[in-house]
């Protein structure tokens, strides 16, 4: 009978249980996330040789917007209804801001390769850990403060400050910081609002934000029939990995799922070699197994703590 030794390394798991192939579901749902994140980085990078970035990520923005309409008439306007205006608008900026940046690292004028950006956007649950305690108030134990700081070790090691930071690395690091602050605003705001009102939202306003660099950013030659459907492909790529991820996450265990985030990195640098002819150097592959380490390290522990309190709580009185 297939066994599996689980996370915390205590007891071997049966692949034929009910719980297993949750798990199973949740990585094949996961390894897709990350496929398709590959391709809509691929194809953001490949179009912003002809259209501006800014302009691209309107679009990203757009096309999800029209994507959730369907859930708007399913469900009616009330799952529309919010209690943090502020909060809100404020998560919307940092991830509209972050995903912008994002766009520019990778763009064809930038020239960043996709596994580099992608092995500095590993460093965001960093800034989360350090968001989280001055934000959220969150109580961050010495084992998570010294994996931070690791793991920013990890960032020192691919940035090389004495060599020179190239633009790319600081688009990319901006970037991370920025979703890192999306990310924790979201941990917050869901303790009042539905996934799929935060989700609506964060696409709606990202749209509107976004509108004027559209315009400004427009280009001079109207895009043909086959960009408009490459740019839609990228927007919807852009959902669908979304998508991906929250239902990988929701169905099996994030301790046992999250390390199947990183393989984001082998895919795109299969991109980079065979699409762009590129690959990152060699300190940037001992950074990103530095932030990697670091950032599993906080995963695991953090959910066997919560394992542990769990237990804690089901024990009688």
């Amino acid at each position: 009978m297939p066994i599996h030794t689980n996370p915390d390394h205590t007891e071997p798991i049966d692949l034929l249980t009910p719980e297993a192939p949750r798990n199973i579901e949740g990585a094949i749902w996961m390894i897709t996330s990350g496929a398709v994140f590959t391709v809509f980085l691929t194809l953001s990078k490949v179009q912003s040789a002809t259209f501006d970035p800014g302009f691209l990520a309107f679009w990203r923005s757009a096309v999800a917007m029209i994507v959730t309409l369907p859930v708007i008439f399913q469900q009616g306007v009330s799952i529309l209804k919010i209690h943090q205006p502020g909060m809100i608008f404020l998560r919307s900026a940092f991830g509209t801001l972050g995903f912008i940046l994002g766009f520019y690292a990778v763009s064809d004028a930038v020239g960043m390769p996709l596994s580099e950006f992608n092995s500095i956007s590993f460093s965001r649950a960093m800034f989360i850990t350090v968001l989280a305690a001055f934000v959220l108030r969150e109580k961050v134990g010495v084992h998570r403060w010294g994996a931070t700081f690791l793991g920013f070790l990890g960032v020192m090691i691919m940035l090389q400050p004495q060599m020179g930071i190239s633009l790319g690395m600081m688009l990319a690091l901006a970037a991370a910081f920025c979703m890192a602050g999306a990310i924790t605003l979201v941990k917050s705001l869901t303790r009042l609002h539905r996934p799929m009102t935060l989700l609506i939202w964060a696409n709606f306003l990202s749209s509107v934000l976004l509108l004027p660099l559209a315009i400004w950013k427009w280009p001079e030659v109207e895009p043909s029939l086959m960009d408009w459907g490459l740019i839609v492909l990228m927007g919807l790529c852009g959902v669908m990995g979304q998508y991906c991820y929250i239902r990988g996450m929701s169905i099996g265990d994030v301790s046992f799922l999250s390390p199947m985030d990183y393989l984001r990195l082998p895919m795109a640098a299969l991109v980079d070699l065979s699409l762009f002819h590129i690959l990152p150097g060699f300190w940037t592959w001992v950074g990103t197994a530095i932030i990697i380490a670091a950032t599993l390290y906080i995963t695991l522990r953090e959910q066997r703590l919560k394992k542990r309190r769990m237990g804690a709580l089901d024990q009688p009185g």
